[in-house]
């Protein structure tokens, strides 16, 4: 069993960063498949980011203001946001999976997540 708690949302002017984290306990989970979702209000779960070992993969509509990276020695998985917009507000969950290709969809261990809202 893996627990996920997610951190660091919170409220933020456009064009603001915020970074969340992604703790793990239970087991370490340095091989695990990571990923970030979000669910903004009336809409339905969008895929944000994943990491695999040292693979990434970021969805389009983030590419070039979000990174996604681990840090394996505190089993911690951050997403860094840059130039937030208001459309990026949404509760941000984050996943893991010990199984499957870094585009694989689901995942075995979701979080609870984390509100981020951007102010225009």
């Amino acid at each position: 069993q893996v627990q996920l708690v997610e951190s660091g949302g919170g409220l933020v002017q456009a064009g603001g960063s915020l970074r969340l984290s992604c703790a793990a306990s239970g087991r370490p989970f340095s091989t695990y498949r990571v990923g970030w979702f979000r669910q903004g209000p009336g809409k339905e779960r969008e895929f944000v980011a994943a990491i695999r070992w040292s693979s990434t993969y970021v969805s389009d509509s983030v590419k070039g203001r979000f990174t996604i990276s681990r840090d394996n020695a505190e089993n911690t998985v951050y997403l860094q946001m840059n130039s937030l917009k208001p459309e990026d507000t949404a509760v941000y969950y984050c996943a893991a999976d010990p199984r499957g290709p870094i585009t694989m969809a689901t995942y075995e261990y979701w979080g609870q997540g984390t509100q981020v809202t951007v102010s225009s």
